[in-house]
């Protein structure tokens, strides 16, 4: 994503919550992008720092913003509008088709989803759809793959993120979490198909192009 915005112009920053910063006020931003992460919405014992950034993500709803949740992001989105957080019936790694719901082309972002595309996955946990959220797409693993809320609150369960470089770093701190189930590829079937980050970041830019640009058309 950081290519896309550096085409275009956009002035980019981290708030690293984990390192001790602190959420940016939503007048210093246009679009919140929330990243994921290992832990879950509900370990803030162990993650104190998960608190300010549920507050941080409310309040820039709240205020109007854009903002895009992608796996954890989306999660905390999910959480933040009143929706249910629980472990998936299993883990849902690797390359796995979504589906695009019948609702999602009435949506600013729907048009850009293919009706199926094979994209990575990376998560044990899933949400309900908030109140108002329109859902964008499920996979044969996972239900809810994704919503949008007012055209501008976008949650993505799935990677159209994920690079060669993204993806390997996933397999070399969290391989642990490949435990043979159905749908959880082994890291060589994961490798294999690893080509298939040229397709779903086109559908990133397009997803941003949609989400930032002709919403203010």
């Amino acid at each position: 994503m950081a290519n896309y915005f550096g085409a275009d112009g956009f002035e980019l920053s981290a708030s690293q919550l984990y390192a001790g910063d602190s959420m940016p006020h939503p007048d210093q931003f246009d679009l919140l992008i929330v990243m994921g992460g290992p832990m879950g919405v509900s370990d803030v014992a162990q993650y104190p720092w998960l608190v300010e950034e549920k507050r941080g993500i409310a309040n820039a709803i709240e205020c109007g913003k854009r903002v895009l949740g992608i796996c954890l992001g989306a999660q905390l989105i999910a959480e933040v509008a009143g929706a249910r957080i629980y472990p998936n019936v299993c883990r849902e790694i690797g390359w796995f088709p979504i589906q695009r719901s019948s609702v999602a082309l009435a949506t600013s972002v729907g048009h850009v989803l293919p009706e199926e595309l094979t994209v990575f996955h990376w998560h044990g946990d899933t949400f309900d759809l908030p109140a108002g959220a329109t859902q964008l797409a499920s996979s044969e693993a996972c239900e809810n793959q994704g919503f949008i809320m007012d055209n501008r609150v976008l949650a993505l369960q799935f990677h159209l993120e994920s690079t060669r470089r993204s993806i390997a770093d996933l397999i070399k701190n969290c391989s642990k979490e490949i435990d043979g189930s159905t749908y959880t590829q082994s890291t060589y079937e994961i490798i294999d198909r690893v080509s298939l980050v040229s397709e779903i970041n086109a559908v990133m830019s397009n997803m941003l192009t949609a989400l930032i640009v002709e919403r203010d058309d």
